[in-house]
């Protein structure tokens, strides 16, 4: 291909990615009907308490990026160091990515196409590790969750219960194994003939002491109580008088259950709403009110810095590239 031929074809893949990003937000976010019930839940709340609730939400979220970013730097040092500006355009960027692609899959591509190309396969392994850390919290608090709700309102003989907190514990505790021993992947990719072209990109997991794992796992400890606190916040607010025990349990099983089930990010506020509408009616019985807060949450952390990373979209040329 000729560069001119090169140029026009990234101004159209840039322009596809933006173009489906934008399509994606437009339909789902005009036909939330969720969204639309948060606004009349809005309506009676007094107005500076709505400004400030909010403004509260968005600067969690803003905390929460400012985190993934600090997190993705430290990770991706191993591989090329990057400045903190491509560290963030490189997060925003990948945001818009996954709001289109199953399972955010597609968070790994716009994310790591800000690294050199020699460097790409091994930033979205050193990437995964950052994901896992993430999973592994989810997990943990997941599990150990569902067996409390199990155990509180569920009627389960007691041998049931004891089993369903062995299970989960041990559930908890393969994934803490799993994530301090994360080498063992690089040794079973060793493992297969098929997969040797491959084995050089994940041989940086073996550079990862325990020490780093800590960190990393501190930093995705620190997000998941910035947006475990923005459902807090907002029950609160909108929702008063409902057990903060439960309510925070039942958090970590929204958390789960979102994780496990593999989705579009465009379509993850089905998933979310129907199964916290589910889960609240044990403890309220304003569902609706549950599952608008669950829409709101899901447009400030997902939808919001998808838009914003569609004008970093841009930042990336996706034929022949080089870091922008």
């Amino acid at each position: 291909m000729t560069k001119q031929q090169k140029k026009y074809l990234n101004l159209f893949i840039k322009l596809l990615i933006v173009g489906l990003a934008c399509w994606f937000i437009f339909t789902k976010v005009s036909n939330q009907k969720n969204l639309v019930e948060f606004q009349t839940l809005l309506q009676s709340t007094p107005a500076w308490t709505v400004r400030l609730t909010l403004g509260v939400v968005v600067v969690m979220m803003l905390f929460n990026w400012a985190i993934e970013i600090v997190k993705w730097k430290f990770l991706s040092r191993k591989i090329e160091h990057i400045s903190w500006w491509t560290a963030v355009k490189s997060v925003f960027c990948g945001l818009t990515w996954a709001i289109f692609t199953p399972n955010r899959i597609g968070e790994y591509g716009g994310r790591v196409l800000l690294l050199q190309p020699q460097n790409r396969a091994t930033g979205a392994v050193a990437m995964g590790v950052g994901l896992f850390a993430q999973l592994v919290l989810t997990s943990f608090f997941g599990a150990l969750s569902i067996a409390w709700f199990v155990s509180t309102y569920l009627p389960t003989p007691t041998a049931v219960k004891f089993g369903i907190w062995l299970i989960g514990i041990i559930y908890a505790g393969t994934f803490l194994i799993l994530y301090f021993n994360v080498h063992w992947i690089d040794a079973i990719v060793g493992r297969f003939k098929f997969l040797q072209k491959i084995k050089p990109f994940f041989s940086i997991l073996e550079d990862f002491s325990v020490r780093e794992l800590c960190q990393v796992l501190l930093l995705s400890l620190a997000r998941f109580f910035i947006f475990t606190s923005q459902y807090i916040v907002l029950m609160f607010v909108f929702l008063p008088g409902m057990p903060f025990a439960a309510m925070v349990f039942m958090i970590f099983i929204l958390f789960f259950i979102q994780s496990a089930v593999p989705s579009l990010d465009i379509f993850d506020f089905s998933v979310r709403s129907f199964v916290a509408s589910n889960l609240y009616s044990y403890i309220t019985t304003q569902e609706i009110a549950v599952m608008a807060i669950v829409s709101c949450i899901w447009f400030v952390n997902l939808i919001l810095p998808a838009i914003v990373g569609s004008v970093f979209v841009f930042n990336v040329n996706y034929v022949n590239s080089h870091k922008s």
